[in-house]
């Protein structure tokens, strides 16, 4: 086999071996991946907590739970297995991507700092600023994003 050859044959081999990438940026995730071999959503925040108790309570590695090609992290075990009984009702809206941004068609970092839970569903955003412009209509807002999520969701951020 030629040295060419051999190369591509364990380029293909690593590409077959490791965690598929998110198509599009489908979700706001930081950058690399954890040892659970996915990119970490929600800044490493338990949704748990934040969505039960209304406290923003930092993850911990040993609570990990993959959902969608997604890792979360959680400060306990009993938080982890309330996520993993039923993942949709904890994950971000939107991706994760800012609510707001969401609904004028953008996507930007959704920051857990600046979230609200409504009607038992997390929504982040992207700054102080712009949490404050969503509490003055959230559900416009949250009406807004919901339609254009379905436009937006398979696009990569930087496409618009």
């Amino acid at each position: 086999m030629s040295k060419s050859l051999t190369l591509a044959a364990i380029a293909l081999a690593a590409m077959a071996t490791t965690a598929p990438a998110l198509a599009a940026d489908e979700n706001n995730v930081a950058a690399g991946l954890t040892a659970a071999g996915a990119p970490l959503g929600l800044h490493g925040v338990d949704p748990v907590a934040f969505i039960e108790l209304g406290n923003r309570l930092d993850g911990a590695a040993p609570y990990t739970a993959v959902h969608e090609g997604v890792a979360y992290y959680f400060s306990s075990e009993a938080n982890l297995n309330t996520f993993t009984a039923n993942p949709e009702k904890y994950v971000p809206q939107n991706g994760g991507f800012c609510t707001f941004g969401v609904s004028v068609g953008k996507k930007f970092d959704g920051d857990p700092q600046f979230a609200a839970v409504v009607d038992g569903k997390l929504y982040v955003f992207l700054n102080e600023e712009i949490f404050q412009a969503f509490n003055k209509d959230r559900a416009g807002t949250i009406s807004k994003a919901a339609t254009n999520w379905t436009k937006i969701e398979h696009t990569a951020a930087t496409d618009l």
